[in-house]
C-alpha cells in the first residue's frame, strides 16, 4: 500500500464506502490500525500514534475530519510529513473546503492517493455508486434494477447505501432484478418505513405512531414498515454481537452494513437487550404475517406491535 491516502470531499457515503474498503486492505497486510478523531485530538496524541514501531510491524493510522484539527495539533502532522515511517500507512479523512487548507495542501505536496468524495449528481454516476456497492456485497444487480433503485431513492446516498444492505440481505440467491426492486420498494421512494422503525426502536411511541399513520396516509404499503422494522432489528442483532472496541468502519465489511448503520445500532442498543430483541423480532414477524392476510385489521395488528416493540414488551 501508500504511505498517504487522502480520502476528499464532503459526501459521506462515499467516504465511508472508501474508508471501509482501506481498511480491509490494511488488514490484509496484517497493519495494526488506530483511529484519532481530529476534533478529540489533544496535544501528544498524533505525534505518539506516528512515532516508529519498537517491532517494525506495519501499522496505519487513520485521522478523520481532518478539517477539524486544533491549530496546536497541526505541527505534529507537518514534522511528521517532513520524514514519514515507511512501516506507517497514513490516511487523512477531509471533508473539503478551506478549513484546515494549509496542512491539507502540505499533505497534497507529498502526493498521496487521492480518493475523490465530492456530491455525485449525474444519474449514470449513481447507477455505478449501486452497482459498486451490490459488488462490494458479493452481489449483482440488472441495469434495469440498478436505475429503479436511483429512480427511488438518489438523492440521498446513505438511503441508497441502507436499502441496498436491506436488498442485499433479503433478496434471494441470484442476480438482483427489477421485479425485487419494486417487491421492496414500490417503485417509489420508501423512507417513511424507516421513519417509523426509528422512532419504533428509540422507543419514542408517540412519533412511531404519527410517522406510521403519515406512511400510510401517503400510499407506503403495510408491509414495506413491517420490512423496515424487520431490517433495523436485524441491524441490531448483528451489532450487539459486535466487539463495542472495534470501529465501525472496520466492522463494515464483517457486518455487510455501511458505518453509520452501526454507529445508528450502537446507540439504539443503549437501550435493548438480547432477549428484548428476540421478542422484538417475534413480534414483528408475527405483525408481517397479519398484515399478508392473517388479520382481519392489519393497521391495528401494526400499532399493536409497534406498541410492544417500543414499550418492549
Amino acid at each position: 500500500m501508500n504511505s498517504f491516502y487522502l480520502i476528499l470531499g464532503s459526501e459521506a457515503a462515499l467516504a465511508d464506502r472508501a474508508l471501509t474498503k482501506l481498511t480491509a486492505q490494511l488488514k490484509d497486510e496484517k497493519c495494526e490500525i488506530s483511529t484519532l478523531f481530529a476534533a478529540d485530538a489533544i496535544v501528544g496524541d498524533i505525534a505518539d500514534a506516528l512515532a516508529p514501531s519498537l517491532f517494525s510491524e506495519r501499522r496505519g493510522l487513520i485521522i478523520r475530519d481532518l478539517q477539524d484539527l486544533p491549530e496546536d495539533s497541526k505541527d505534529e502532522v507537518t514534522r511528521y510529513l517532513d520524514s514519514p515511517d515507511p512501516t506507517m500507512t497514513v490516511v487523512f479523512v477531509h471533508k473539503g473546503g478551506v478549513k484546515g487548507k494549509a496542512l491539507l495542501d502540505a499533505i497534497k505536496k507529498l502526493k498521496p492517493e487521492i480518493i475523490a468524495c465530492e456530491p455525485i449528481k449525474k444519474e449514470a454516476e449513481k447507477e455505478e455508486f449501486v452497482r459498486n456497492l451490490f459488488l462490494d456485497l458479493k452481489r449483482k444487480a440488472t441495469p434495469g434494477a440498478i436505475t429503479a433503485l436511483v429512480g427511488a431513492l438518489g438523492n440521498d446516498l446513505r438511503e441508497l447505501q441502507s436499502a441496498i444492505g436491506q436488498i442485499a440481505a433479503d433478496a434471494p440467491a441470484g442476480t438482483i432484478d427489477e421485479v425485487m426492486i419494486d417487491k421492496f420498494h414500490q417503485g417509489r421512494v420508501e423512507t417513511t418505513g424507516f421513519d417509523v422503525a426509528d422512532a419504533t426502536l428509540d422507543g419514542n411511541l408517540p412519533a412511531a405512531l404519527i410517522a406510521l399513520r403519515s406512511a400510510l396516509e401517503t400510499g407506503t404499503d403495510p408491509v414495506m414498515i413491517t420490512s423496515a422494522i424487520a431490517s433495523s432489528l436485524r441491524s441490531l442483532a448483528k451489532v450487539s454481537g459486535a466487539n463495542r472496541g472495534v470501529k465501525s468502519f472496520e466492522l463494515a465489511g464483517q457486518l455487510g452494513m455501511a458505518p453509520w448503520q452501526i454507529d445508528k445500532a450502537r446507540r439504539q442498543l443503549n437501550r435493548w437487550t438480547p432477549a428484548q430483541i428476540a421478542d422484538a423480532v417475534g413480534a414483528i414477524a408475527l405483525a408481517d404475517a397479519q398484515v399478508k392476510g392473517a388479520a382481519s385489521d392489519p393497521i391495528y395488528a401494526l400499532e399493536k406491535a409497534l406498541t410492544r416493540i417500543a414499550q418492549k414488551g
